[in-house]
């Protein structure tokens, strides 16, 4: 999946005088209250960490309480969606207006009927509704069909929620487009981008975990302020 990706990072964390017993647990602990949640210094959301701890030496802040920084080299797998991107998820929720999905399990994507393709049609039935689209009736999206979109917007504010589109050529339900779509069909089935077999012909709901090599981004912090326990030089 495109939105993934690896970053390393040179970071310096800020550990209580309580922790030096253990460094390396309170480094790990620190850095694992960011998971899950946007960070502007990664440009995404911190969703794994691996970490070593650069040799024995730390800086020591003055103050009431002198902390001392522990120069950390630090493996991370974001997810960083942008525009144009294009990604896969569950349908969660659809009606007329609008079809929400679940990406990776966690992160949210909406796709209003402005971007949902006119091919598609909206057929309301018992088990909730469904789109089918008008030269395919075999083409079919409904709760729990696994999708493929583009992604339109990213709000960061909202933790990376997505606001996507069915517009773009090659989106729309991937068990479908495991069959009739020529240009994607073979790397869906084959899973040459993927870390697990999706099960596209059960639509099971497994998600893309492939990530993508960034050696280039390399990360500082900046001194916190010493009343704060919990943080990072960036």
């Amino acid at each position: 999946m495109e939105a993934l990706r690896e970053a390393v990072a040179e970071l310096t964390v800020y550990v209580h005088p309580s922790n030096a017993a253990d460094v390396r647990r309170a480094v790990a602990r620190q850095l694992s209250a960011l998971l899950f949640s946007y960070e502007d210094r990664f440009d995404g959301v911190l969703l794994a960490h691996e970490v070593t701890v650069e040799g024995d030496q730390a800086k020591i802040l003055n103050g009431l309480v002198p902390y001392f920084g522990v120069p950390v080299h630090a493996n991370l797998l974001l997810y960083s969606p942008q525009p144009d991107m294009i990604l896969e998820g569950k349908v969660e929720l659809l009606g007329k207006e609008s079809i929400h999905a679940i990406v990776l399990g966690v992160f949210s994507a909406a796709i209003m009927s402005d971007d949902i393709h006119e091919k598609f049609k909206f057929k309301r039935k018992g088990d909730g509704g469904k789109f089918i689209s008008r030269s395919d009736k075999q083409h079919v999206i409904r709760k729990g069909s696994m999708i493929r979109f583009s992604v339109k917007r990213v709000d960061t504010e909202m933790n990376c929620h997505i606001t996507g589109s069915l517009i773009p050529p090659h989106t729309g339900s991937m068990l479908w487009l495991s069959i009739h779509d020529a240009e994607f069909a073979p790397e869906i089935n084959s899973g040459k981008k993927r870390s697990s077999n999706i099960g596209i012909k059960n639509e099971q709901n497994e998600q893309d975990h492939r990530t993508f090599n960034n050696e280039d981004s390399v990360i500082n912090s900046e001194p916190p302020h010493k009343s704060r326990k919990r943080s990072l030089e960036e």
